[in-house]
Formats: structure tokens, C-alpha cells, sequence
């Protein structure tokens, strides 16, 4: 007769966090970083189709790292819930805190139940009339929330580079000026004697949210425009 295998809940859950730490550090990092006008998320990221900075509402953004497929079912259901608020109620009633609520409620419940926890972490980002009114929600793949102030990186090597952008990030910077912060970061190596890489435009996924901008305060930032920042910004 074979003995019951059993595992503590304390290793169950230990063994379930490493995992999910260990799948959300090969993915390549997001910076998410306040400016002056607003907030910007970048990353590196060759592919024009599978997005890690979304729009989910009029001044709401996600950002995401770690499988794509569990990030992208995460901001299918923020956007259908957002929606659905914003239909049902008010538009001014769909908030970011609101947002990673309901993440936090998700991503706990599957890391507690499921044989499996999803192997992401997010930002969920709304821009306020002024960036004192800023919400930038980080969310691990267990369901805590922090409330970040500034910048926020998440994805491989995210203490490092966080380390590092706590050094020269300042409030009020202005928009070339965080991206040329955020594309350094984003090439420094991990080997303090290796060369920085530069990380040519066209590899860069970069989006904002302008308080500037009546209603939808999302956009991309793309092509000549991208290039035109981050070269600006190398020199």
C-alpha cells in the first residue's frame, strides 16, 4: 500500500510562488515612470502585434510582464469590466483602485485554488488631473497590491533596474526626458563591467497617458515620433 503524499500548505504555497517568480523573471522588464504631464510605460519589445501596454479605459492604462496569454485574458476581463461599470453607473466611477481590486481578487483566487497561479505581474495606471491625483498599482501573481509612487519596474532584473531608476528619476521631468531614463534602464547590463546596450526605437513598445488630452488620455508612441524622442533624448 502506497503512503498519502503530502506537502504542507505553507510548501504548497512557497513552492507555487517560486514558480510563479521564476516565470515572470524571463520576461523582459516594463518601466512604467510619472512625467510632468502625465504617465509613460516602456519596454523592450520587438513584436508590433502582442502588446504589453494597454488602454483599458478613458485615463486608465495596464501594463504587464510574464505569460502572455494569462496577461492578455487579465486585460480582456479589465476592459469588459470597466465597461461594464462605466455603462452601468457612471464613467467617473470606473477608477484604477477599483481595477486592481478586482485583479487582486482574481490573481489571489487562482493562486490559492488553482494547481497553478498565473505566472504575471501588473500595473494598473490612471492619470489624474494633476500628478499629485496619479494611481500607479503594482499586482503580484498572488493578489497583493502595492500603491506606487513615481516609477514602478516590474520583469526580470526589476530590483536592480528599480534600484537604479530611484537614483536619477525626479517628479516633474519632462516626457523625453523619463524615456531617455527608461530606454538606459531598459539596455543597462547585468554585469556592471559590460557596455550598456542601446535599444534602437523600433525595438521599443512606448505609451502614455496625457493628462493633456481631453477624454482618452492612452496613446502609443510610435515611429517617427518614437524615434524622434529617444534620439533626442541620446543627445
Amino acid at each position: 500500500m502506497s503512503m498519502p503524499f503530502y506537502v504542507s500548505p505553507e510548501q504548497l504555497m512557497k513552492d507555487r510562488a517560486d514558480y510563479a517568480r521564476k516565470g515572470i523573471a524571463r520576461g523582459r522588464s516594463v518601466v512604467v515612470l510619472a512625467y510632468d504631464d502625465g504617465i509613460a510605460f516602456a519596454t523592450e519589445n520587438p513584436s508590433r502585434a502582442l502588446h504589453k501596454v494597454s488602454e483599458i479605459y478613458d485615463r486608465i492604462a495596464f501594463a504587464a510582464v510574464g505569460k502572455y496569454n494569462e496577461f492578455e485574458n487579465l486585460r480582456v476581463a479589465g476592459v469588459r469590466y470597466a465597461d461594464l461599470r462605466g455603462y452601468s453607473y457612471d464613467r467617473a466611477d470606473v477608477n484604477a483602485r477599483g481595477l486592481a481590486n478586482a485583479y487582486a481578487q482574481t490573481l489571489g483566487t487562482v493562486f490559492t485554488t488553482e494547481a497553478k497561479p498565473l505566472e504575471v505581474e501588473l500595473v494598473v495606471a490612471e492619470v489624474g488631473p494633476t500628478a499629485e491625483e496619479d494611481q500607479i498599482y503594482r499586482l503580484s501573481y498572488d493578489g497583493s497590491v502595492a500603491d506606487e509612487h513615481g516609477y514602478v519596474v516590474m520583469g526580470g532584473q526589476a530590483e536592480r533596474l528599480g534600484a537604479q531608476l530611484g537614483e536619477t528619476w525626479a517628479a516633474g521631468m519632462p516626457l523625453a526626458q523619463v524615456l531617455a531614463l527608461a530606454v538606459t534602464v531598459l539596455g543597462s547590463a547585468q554585469d556592471p563591467d559590460a557596455e550598456p546596450r542601446v535599444i534602437p526605437a523600433g525595438q521599443l513598445e512606448v505609451a502614455v497617458l496625457d493628462r493633456t488630452r481631453p477624454r482618452r488620455a492612452f496613446r502609443r508612441l510610435t515611429g517617427a515620433l518614437l524615434e524622434d524622442l529617444v534620439a533626442g533624448a541620446a543627445g
